[in-house]
């Protein structure tokens, strides 16, 4: 049986960011305590091995408790207003690890929100990116996660301004503000396809690399709305996938008859797990 990991997998350009600037704090200051301002990223076997090496996650209700000295860490996917206004309130040494293209989009719905427009953002409400994204409207966003939410609470007559979480699926974007464009009056909405280009791009690698192997092991965080957008691609090139968090979740029976297994993940999946789960797939299926 033939295993292969796909190279093109592994950590967006924004990740690779906020955990090279985590492990150059904890490098730079050894006797400070490291803290990041929520999960680095949806993946839990990275976020333990930085943990490992003395990184602390927190919470915006933890700012008050942070000691004297401390370093706090603003993790890729951004934060409001409100979390820096509490740190300097707090006198916190903080460095910003928000991704670049997050920061850039958080300035448009701001320049759009201040010009007067109903800012319109397709993603999950919960999402820490969507929740920075409506903080810098002061919280008057529309979040929408489908169209149904859209008839719902956008008001067609007004100017508009739609956006989408980085980290969704394109597709899905385009066909909303399709379904949305005649619904506006001409020149009342302005459309910015802010979904990740690093996502986007590796789709339809995802989709060569997942016919090109007979089974597909998709490994990603439960929490990682990338990972499930990138499974959704691997799973329409190829029905027979199985979306693993842990390599423990592994069961030989998958294997039996298989001829080539092909490994990848999401952006937030770090290369060396991926090479982890192949050793297992080896050890379960006596190949190594």
């Amino acid at each position: 049986m033939k295993i292969n990991v796909d190279n093109n997998a592994g950590f967006c350009w924004g990740v690779v960011q906020t955990v090279d600037k985590v492990e150059e704090t904890i490098a730079n200051f050894p006797e400070s305590e490291i803290n990041i301002l929520g999960e680095i990223i949806h993946n839990p076997q990275e976020t333990k091995r930085l943990e490992e090496k003395g990184l602390k996650t927190i919470s915006i209700d933890d700012l008050d408790k942070v000691k004297s000295g401390a370093k706090v860490i603003i993790r890729a996917h951004g934060e409001p207003p409100s979390t820096y206004l509490k740190m300097k309130e707090h006198n916190i040494d903080f460095t910003d690890a928000t991704c670049p293209l997050v920061r850039n989009l958080q300035k448009k719905v701001s320049c759009q929100y201040k010009m007067g427009k109903q800012v319109v953002i397709y993603g999950k409400i919960t999402h820490p990116e969507v929740i920075g994204l409506t903080g810098v409207c002061e919280n008057n966003a529309i979040v929408i996660q489908n169209l149904e939410d859209a008839f719902e609470k956008v008001d067609f007559s007004r100017p508009t301004a739609l956006f989408s979480q980085t980290t969704m699926n394109e597709a899905d974007f385009l066909r909303i503000a399709n379904e949305l464009r005649p619904r506006f009056p001409e020149g009342l909405l302005w459309e910015h396809n802010s979904v990740c280009k690093f996502v986007t791009s590796r789709e339809t690698n995802l989709r060569q690399f997942s016919r090109e192997n007979e089974l597909i092991i998709f490994v990603a965080g439960r929490n990682s709305s990338n990972g499930k957008s990138l499974y959704n691609v691997c799973k329409s090139a190829n029905s027979n996938i199985h979306f693993i968090e842990s390599k423990e979740e592994l069961e030989a029976s998958w294997f039996d008859g298989i001829s080539s297994v092909g490994i990848t993940g999401a952006t937030s999946t770090p290369q060396w797990y991926m090479n982890e789960v192949k050793r297992n797939i080896e050890e379960l299926c006596g190949e190594s």
